[in-house]
């Protein structure tokens, strides 16, 4: 069998019933009505049809758009309780948290079987395609490495190419495909375009779709990639987007900025509150001067702000141009403290209250290394199309403090860069839960 039509129905199967299950057996008061079943079924799939939830593609796995089912699960808890509100029933909301908590791990649980099976189920022989690729370049050998995981189900046959080779999968001459395809059974052709002419480009895309076999075309791009990559349509012109980012979307911005501020409020009324004082006392008893630090940092678009931080430092004339060196003198005692467990950086939630900062990004530097490194590290600008952050994903893998050499600037920009285009939801959370524990640990930074 080469493909399941039953997988996006069995799906759909199984979570409602999880769902309808689990509300009739843990909490039957609020289910056993009929209008309440109807809303809890339908919320359920007006909400996946609305984030496009099920069509999955073939590379599929367990954490891919695992993002989706964070919303879904969302999305779906303030249904929940919106309709709970408005029959006006008692309920406990602790309660009702906990069936939810039990729903959406079941879910989990059944999500990471269903990927589990399903990549043992290729591995043995099932829902496979068999695919060739007609014309031969450097993509090659990076189509292959997906086509070389047998858990994604591809049966590679070979290539054609006009150039002879050796090579085992060398299957002949482009013209060659045409007959291959009749003779074999052939589910997709990927295609080169850079190997192919106008003309025999369109004669193949003509004989596959008279012979119900689906083409990919691989375009001619000259071999620039980047992880961002989007096609976008002007017409039925296809444009490249080499920077698609996800914080692009309104959906990605209203979230974070959401959590970024609801998290800084919490730390500002719970935490900074009572800390500022407590610390602001500790400072002036040991060195004259202000309790804030503050100074210019390049944020968002590279525009300017006012970075906060408990100071650290006794005064001086070089603090807005020289970052600070392991055993540098003017450092106070409670100063090494705060640094050390990165109490230093807590003022910056202000920064993240009034929009200036996120709670996780790539950190901002002084305005004059950002008009250094601008010229001397490849791409750094990049990590300026995303907030800068009190902490960061370079910061969590090691990448901090003091830049000795010019290896360590550029490793913390890729890791920037990283996480500028694969931000998520999730992302930040393990950024913040590595950066509380390695606080915990007492990891010293110097910047």
């Amino acid at each position: 069998m080469k493909r399941s039509s039953l997988i996006i129905p069995v799906s759909v199967f199984v979570h409602l019933l999880v769902i309808n299950f689990s509300l009739f057996y843990l909490t039957p008061h609020t289910y056993n009505t009929f209008v309440a079943g109807v809303y809890y079924n339908l919320s359920w799939l007006l909400i996946t049809f609305a984030i496009d939830f099920y069509p999955t593609k073939r590379q599929e796995r367990f954490f891919t758009n695992f993002h989706k089912l964070l919303w879904l699960f969302l999305i779906y808890s303030l249904a929940y309780f919106t309709n709970l509100a408005f029959r006006r029933t008692e309920f406990s909301p602790v309660y009702q948290i906990k069936v939810l908590l039990v729903i959406f791990s079941t879910l989990t649980i059944y999500r990471w079987i269903f990927y589990y099976l399903r990549d043992i189920y290729r591995i043995e022989g099932g829902n496979f395609v068999n695919v060739i690729v007609v014309g031969r370049d450097r993509k090659l050998k990076k189509i292959r490495q997906i086509f070389d995981q047998p858990s994604l189900g591809y049966r590679y046959k070979g290539y054609f190419d006009n150039i002879p080779s050796k090579s085992i999968t060398y299957l002949g001459k482009t013209k060659a495909a045409f007959e291959y395809i009749q003779n074999n059974t052939v589910d997709e052709v990927y295609c080169m375009v850079s190997r192919l002419t106008a003309d025999e480009l369109h004669d193949l895309i003509r004989f596959c779709d008279n012979n119900l076999v689906k083409i990919k075309l691989i375009p001619d791009n000259k071999e620039i990639y980047t992880r961002a990559m989007d096609v976008e349509l002007f017409g039925s012109v296809p444009i490249f987007n080499l920077r698609k980012l996800p914080l692009d979307t309104d959906v990605a911005r209203y979230t974070k900025r959401s959590f970024d501020f609801l998290f800084s409020f919490l730390v500002i009324l719970f935490l900074l509150s009572w800390l500022v004082p407590f610390i602001g006392l500790l400072i002036k008893l040991e060195s004259k001067g202000p309790i804030f630090f503050k100074q210019k940092r390049h944020g968002f678009n590279k525009e300017s702000f006012f970075c906060y931080k408990f100071r650290s430092m006794a005064v001086n004339k070089e603090a807005n141009t020289k970052m600070m060196t392991k055993n540098d003198t003017r450092l106070t005692k409670i100063g090494k403290f705060i640094r050390k467990t990165s109490i230093d950086e807590l003022p910056q939630f202000l920064n993240v209250f009034k929009g200036d900062m996120s709670v996780v990004g790539p950190r901002p530097h002084m305005e004059a290394h950002t008009k250094e490194y601008q010229h001397s590290v490849d791409k750094y600008l990049v990590r300026h199309f995303a907030k800068p952050g009190i902490t960061g994903l370079a910061q969590v893998k090691g990448y901090r403090g003091e830049i000795v050499q010019q290896s360590d600037i550029i490793n913390r920009t890729r890791l920037d860069i990283f996480y500028v285009e694969k931000w998520s939801l999730l992302l930040d959370l393990k950024i913040i839960i590595k950066t509380v524990l390695n606080a915990v640990r007492g990891e010293e930074k110097a910047y």
